[in-house]
């Protein structure tokens, strides 16, 4: 597996986690959630994989598509948390 590779996924990976409330700033120390900034992380790991198809080894591609994965699942589950704060969920019938 190209480590240059598996380098750029969790430096995007971890300003995702950031990103998402999960894990601190390195600078701050602080928690700090930025829903938009996750979904923009996503969206680079996504362009990333488009752009890499067929690029990838199979080790290479499964890493990838589990961290963006458990990213996606983890910004729904944010999302979902704002807005049951903010009264906003809706129950769709």
């Amino acid at each position: 597996m190209n480590d240059n590779f598996n380098v750029i996924v969790s430096f995007f990976a971890e300003i995702g986690w950031q990103s998402l409330g999960k894990i601190a700033n390195p600078l701050t120390g602080k928690m700090e959630k930025n829903l938009e900034m996750a979904k923009q992380i996503i969206e680079i790991l996504e362009t990333l994989k488009e752009k890499t198809k067929g690029n990838l080894t199979e080790q290479e591609n499964r890493f990838l598509i589990s961290t963006i994965t458990d990213l996606q699942l983890n910004y729904v589950e944010e999302i979902s948390k704002e807005q049951k704060k903010d009264g906003t969920d809706k129950k769709q019938t």
